[in-house]
């Protein structure tokens, strides 16, 4: 993953950096009170307080480096801009039609830190998410998934959110 691009669109990248900031002036600062409060306690050895702060502080340090690493290697690409194009690149809304199994099921195209999977959000580094890469309306897409290969139907491409219907 070092060698690879994050791409991420704005409003990923914002999440990453709500949820650093919330660590970093809020959660941080509350657990180091806590740490401080029981260390002037007395024995720390048998101290739970003591204990289990530090091991969330740790945790704490442990994502804000990863987050910073993850924005500093993001590369923010904006949906918005591709808008208009007929073919299925990063951030794309694309509704899939299942040949095999008659059902339609919109995906969105994100960075590997934006994966939700019950929003339909799929990585571009997924399979499905590459095999769509490139295509365009009426296209077909085949991706190996471990029951054998899946076979679908591009039919409809969109570059902001579908409307609910």
């Amino acid at each position: 993953m070092a060698d690879q691009k994050n791409y991420i669109t704005p409003q990923g990248h914002a999440a990453l950096e709500a949820e650093f900031t919330q660590l970093l002036k809020v959660e941080r600062p509350e657990v180091v009170r806590v740490v401080s409060w029981a260390a002037g306690n007395g024995d720390r050895s048998e101290n739970g307080d003591y204990i289990y702060g530090k091991r969330r502080l740790r945790q704490i340090d442990s994502r804000l480096r990863f987050l910073m690493q993850r924005m500093d290697a993001a590369v923010i690409v904006d949906p918005a801009t591709q808008a208009g194009l007929e073919k299925v690149f990063f951030g794309a809304w694309v509704t899939l039609y299942a040949l095999d199994r008659d059902t339609e099921h919109t995906y969105r195209i994100v960075g590997q830190d934006e994966l939700a999977p019950t929003k339909g959000w799929i990585s571009w580094v997924s399979p499905l998410a590459k095999a769509m890469l490139g295509k365009q309306v009426g296209d077909l897409v085949r991706v190996q998934t471990p029951t054998g290969e899946d076979e679908y139907e591009i039919q409809e491409i969109s570059y902001s959110e579908p409307q609910k219907q």
